[in-house]
């Protein structure tokens, strides 16, 4: 699967030099630091530069929450969010 003109794997874009798996590990552990979202079935991927959040949330701020932690780290333009909402019956 291509994104963008390049097929580079995150190691070869990232500048920073760190693995796909150290990136991933920061976004884990800085969405499982912020008390507003509930990240436990959140699935992280890297294709090349692009990070995937998938999964379930509860509501529209936690989408927000999530995606903007991952682009804090990896980059707005580099943030494709898959995730669904929950259907919460009470």
């Amino acid at each position: 699967m291509k994104f963008g003109s390049d097929s580079f794997s995150h190691e070869q874009h990232c500048t920073s030099g760190h693995s796909s798996a150290a990136t991933i590990a920061s976004v884990e552990a800085a969405m499982s630091a912020d008390p507003d979202l509930d990240n436990s079935a959140i699935t992280i991927k890297m294709l090349g530069p692009v990070m995937l959040l998938e999964g379930y949330i509860n509501n529209y701020a936690e989408r927000e929450r999530a995606t903007s932690i991952a682009a804090l780290i990896v980059g707005p333009e580099n943030v494709q969010d898959r995730m669904l909402g929950r259907i919460i019956e009470h």
